[in-house]
């Protein structure tokens, strides 16, 4: 009997799936710097000079970068990749020359921004593609709801089930002489897809940065999170986005990044009355209020166009026309969630008193949960009836 060679090896087809140990991709240095610089601009309201700045700062404390890798190294793969651009100035001149142009944020970064704070706020979403807020209702969707009902003039023809029509006329008709009749039509029901409707408003009074706490950029991430939530995940949906100090504006959504306060009082009155405004132009049946805000209503303005200032206590004339406001958007079916970020008694009382007053929802939190409540309120108030 011949012995086989134990080296000898017979090739065979491979079957089923071959697992391997994962290795993770090792970070570059861009990419560790890159980490950091989203951060910092964050943080400088889009001041590229300043993110700068602070990131060479950080590099000689904790040793960011090598000989192979400098801060200048990572400018120019910025600029390359197409995160800064460069702002010409008036007469022809650019960064580098005497009295050259700055490095400005580009689309692409502020995009990066938005998607950064949606991971980091709201980490565990997996991106849906039909984009709308499932309800318990059946009507107009594009989710079958596994229920059944005749077919009814006006209902549309991808609606209707084969399967069970032809079913239908057999019952009906019999097999001899088959033939289907409109009574013979069932149509499989979809599950209502609700849109959404939310103004966000962004208190920018100087008490976000007072005391030594900044309390402007975990409401700037929040902005940017909700908003990349919203164009991502329910593209059907509405958002707007306003800041409020002495007066109220709107902004747009590239324009959170580069967000900063003001030497501002707190005009809660004239924030309402914007953000009503923008609803009761919207067509969609489910409207909401989130007023992110870590200080009293301070100031508000007369008739005559004079503002009414007062930051001494709870005015009650300001407060009064508060709850007025907040009375207005319950009659609209607008409910107002106030996410307070601030721990004082004194202005739980008021936001309390202005809940009760639009039947709305209230949280008290720290800037860390801010993120996740919001995130929480927004899934939860998806589910409306039509009314």
């Amino acid at each position: 009997m011949k012995r086989k060679n134990p080296d000898h090896k017979i090739n065979k087809r491979p079957t089923g799936f071959v697992f391997t140990k994962h290795t993770p991709k090792e970070q570059t240095p861009f990419d560790r710097l890159f980490e950091i610089f989203q951060e910092l601009i964050t943080h400088t309201s889009g001041d590229f000079d300043e993110a700068i700045d602070w990131l060479r700062q950080l590099d000689e404390e904790y040793n960011l970068t090598t000989e192979d890798y400098t801060i200048d190294d990572f400018i120019e793969e910025l600029k390359a990749k197409g995160y800064i651009r460069e702002e010409i100035r008036p007469d022809g001149s650019t960064d580098g020359s005497e009295g050259g142009g700055t490095l400005k944020m580009s689309e692409k970064l502020e995009r990066s921004l938005r998607k950064r704070a949606l991971d980091q706020i709201f980490g565990k979403l997996k991106r849906n593609t039909s984009g709308n807020h499932k309800t318990k209702y059946t009507g107009q969707g594009d989710e079958q709801s596994g229920e059944y009902r005749s077919y009814q003039f006006g209902d549309a023809l991808e609606q209707i089930s084969m399967t069970e029509s032809l079913k239908n006329a057999q019952i009906n008709h019999g097999m001899d002489d088959f033939y289907l009749t409109e009574n013979d039509l069932v149509v499989e029901e979809n599950m209502f897809k609700a849109q959404m409707s939310t103004v966000l408003m962004i208190d920018i009074s100087h008490s976000m940065i007072l005391y030594g706490e900044d309390r402007i950029t975990p409401a700037k991430k929040v902005a940017m999170a909700l908003s990349e939530l919203i164009t991502t995940r329910y593209p059907k949906d509405t958002l707007d986005i306003l800041v409020f100090g002495n007066d109220a504006w709107p902004i747009e959504i590239k324009d959170l990044p580069y967000l900063n306060v003001g030497p501002y009082h707190t005009n809660t009155v004239a924030g309402l009355q914007l953000a009503m405004d923008m609803l009761r132009r919207k067509r969609n049946t489910n409207k909401q209020i989130f007023m992110i805000t870590d200080g009293k209503p301070s100031c508000m303005q007369l008739p005559d166009g004079r503002y009414y200032k007062n930051s001494a206590g709870l005015d009650p004339h300001i407060v009064s026309k508060c709850y007025t406001m907040a009375r207005q958007a319950r009659k609209l079916h607008i409910p107002i969630t106030t996410f307070m970020i601030a721990n004082d008694p004194y202005l739980q009382q008021f936001v309390d008193h202005f809940t009760e007053a639009n039947q709305g929802k209230a949280f008290y939190t720290g800037l860390k949960g801010l993120g996740e409540m919001i995130f929480t309120d927004y899934e939860n108030n998806r589910r409306k009836k039509l009314r």
